[in-house]
C-alpha cells in the first residue's frame, strides 16, 4: 500500500492536475529489458548476426511494452570481426599475457609475429619518437587513467587507445599493446576501437589488462628488456548490416516537435553489453513509459536503440539522415546504471523557466544543477548537430564505470537495482517536465 502511494505522490508532482490512474508500467520493467537483452541475445557486436537478432529482439520488445510506430531501420557500417587475440612474453621470462584486439585493428599472420618491446610512459612520449625509429618493434603504450566520478579521464586517457595504434604505425612499429583504457585491477583487458586516418597503414593493436600492464612496467624497471610474441587475426570488414530500432508513445498534440531519447542497442563483444548500453536502452524506454503512465504527455516521445555505435556511431548518423523532420530536445543514456548525480541543460534563454521545472524536479532525487558542456551522446548528437537541438544530460556515477566498460564483466549482475531505479525515476521526472511544455523548445545560441 506504502509503494502504491508513493507512487501516486510521484505521479502527481509530474503531472500536475491529470486524472491519476495506475502505472502503466512495472518497476522492474527496466531490470526485465536489461535481463531479456543480455540473455535472449547476450553481446551484439556491430554488423553481425547477434546484433540483428538484438534488432529484432528490441523491436518486438518495444512492441510489447506498449510502444507504437516500432520500425527496424537498416543502414550499414564499417565494422570489426574478431578472430584469435593472444600474446605472451618471450623473454625475459616466459608469461601468457591477456589481451584483446582492438576495433579496426591491423592482421598478424595466423602464426603471429614476434619482436621486441619498446616502452612508452605515455602518448606523448610515443608522438615524440623520431620516424623509423619503432621500425620491426612492438610499442608497449602505458598512461595513468584514475577513477572519476564524472568519468573525465575517459576522454583525454582514451586517446592511448583512439590514437596511439596510428602514432605507432607512423613511427614503423609492426605492432602496439596500450594498457587498457579502465581503472580496475581485474585481469579483464578492455576493448575498445581504434583509427587509422587516411594514408597510415593500420598496424595489428591490443590492450592489455591492467595487471599484467603493471607487471610488464616492473620487468621494464629493473632493467630487463623484452619480447613478445602477439597474435591477432580479425580483420575489418566494409558494409556490414546495422540499423536502428525506434518506437513513439504518441502525445495529445502530434504537431508539436516530439522529444527524442536515445541510447545505443550494439555492444562490445567480451561481455553481453549489459552497462554498454543495455543499461541505457532500458532507462530510457522504461522512463518513457512512466512518463506516460497518468495519461499521454503533450508531446510525444520518440525512443532510439541505436545500431553501430561502437564503431563509429553509423547508427545515429543514420537516423539523423532518414529522420529530417523536426525534434525538440534529445538526451541520451549510455554511461552505465549508477545513480544520477548531475543535470545540465543547453537551453535557449526564452527557456530558462522550464529549464528551472527539470531541476525542480530532480532535486527531491538528490541530483543538482551543473554548468558544464552538455554533450547529447555519440547516438543523438548527429540530430542535435544537423537541427540544433535543446540538450539535457544526466549524469550517473561513473567512479566504477571504467571498472568493467568494455570487458568481459559487462555483464547483467553488475547492475544495481536499486540505483538502475533512481535512473528511471530520473528520466521520467525529466520527461513529465519538457514532453509537456506547450512552449517553443530551443538550444543556447
Amino acid at each position: 500500500m506504502m509503494a502504491t502511494f508513493r507512487k501516486l505522490v510521484l505521479l502527481a508532482a509530474l503531472f500536475p492536475g491529470a486524472a491519476m490512474a495506475a502505472p502503466a508500467v512495472p518497476d522492474d520493467a527496466a531490470w526485465e529489458f536489461i535481463a531479456g537483452l543480455t540473455s535472449e541475445v547476450g553481446q551484439r557486436l556491430a554488423g553481425s548476426e547477434a546484433e540483428a537478432r538484438g534488432r529484432a529482439w528490441a523491436a518486438d520488445k518495444l512492441k510489447a511494452m506498449g510502444f507504437r510506430n516500432v520500425a527496424i531501420e537498416p543502414a550499414t557500417t564499417r565494422a570489426y570481426v574478431r578472430g584469435t587475440d593472444a600474446a605472451r612474453l618471450t623473454s625475459p621470462v616466459p608469461q601468457k599475457l591477456a589481451v584483446t584486439a582492438l576495433g579496426f585493428s591491423g592482421t598478424t599472420p595466423d602464426a603471429g609475429i614476434e619482436a621486441d618491446v619498446v616502452y612508452f610512459a605515455s602518448l606523448d612520449a610515443l608522438q615524440a619518437a623520431p620516424a623509423g625509429s619503432l621500425k620491426g618493434k612492438i610499442v608497449f603504450l602505458d598512461h595513468a587513467m584514475k577513477a572519476a566520478q564524472d568519468g573525465s579521464g575517459y576522454g583525454p586517457y582514451g586517446q592511448a587507445r583512439r590514437a596511439g595504434p596510428a602514432v605507432a604505425s607512423t613511427k614503423g612499429a609492426a605492432a602496439i599493446v596500450i594498457r587498457s583504457i579502465g581503472t580496475d585491477s581485474h585481469r579483464n583487458p578492455h576493448t575498445g576501437v581504434t583509427n587509422f586516418p587516411a594514408g597510415v597503414a593500420p598496424i595489428p593493436a591490443a590492450a592489455m589488462s591492467n595487471p599484467d600492464a603493471d607487471m610488464l612496467v616492473r620487468l621494464i624497471g629493473k632493467g630487463k628488456a623484452l619480447r613478445m610474441a602477439l597474435t591477432l587475426t580479425g580483420r575489418t570488414a566494409e558494409s556490414l548490416p546495422t540499423g536502428n530500432v525506434i518506437g513513439d508513445l504518441p502525445g495529445r498534440n502530434p504537431a508539436l516537435p516530439p522529444i527524442l531519447v536515445g541510447c545505443h542497442l550494439d555492444s562490445w563483444d567480451l561481455g553481453t553489453g549489459a552497462l554498454d548500453d543495455g543499461a541505457g536502452c532500458a532507462i530510457v524506454a522504461a522512463a518513457a513509459l512512466k512518463a506516460q503512465s497518468a495519461g499521454p504527455t503533450l508531446r510525444t516521445i520518440r525512443v532510439l536503440l541505436a545500431g553501430a555505435e561502437e564503431i563509429g556511431a553509423a547508427g545515429g548518423t543514420a537516423y539523423a539522415k532518414a529522420h529530417p523532420e523536426r525534434h525538440a530536445l534529445a538526451m541520451e543514456s549510455d554511461s552505465g546504471a549508477d545513480r544520477i548525480w548531475r543535470v545540465e541543460m543547453k537551453f535557449a534563454q526564452s527557456n530558462a523557466a522550464l529549464a528551472d521545472k527539470v531541476a525542480a524536479a530532480l532535486a527531491p532525487l538528490g541530483i543538482v544543477r551543473g554548468k558544464g558542456e552538455v554533450e547529447g551522446g555519440a547516438d543523438v548528437g548527429p540530430v542535435i548537430k544537423a537541427q540544433k537541438l535543446a540538450v539535457i544530460d544526466l549524469t550517473q556515477d561513473m567512479t566504477h564505470y571504467f571498472d568493467i566498460h568494455h570487458t568481459p564483466d559487462d555483464t547483467l549482475d553488475k547492475i544495481d537495482r536499486a540505483a538502475l531505479a533512481q535512473n528511471v525515476d530520473a528520466w521520467a521526472a525529466v520527461l513529465g517536465v519538457v514532453a509537456n511544455a506547450a512552449e517553443e523548445i530551443a538550444p543556447a545560441e
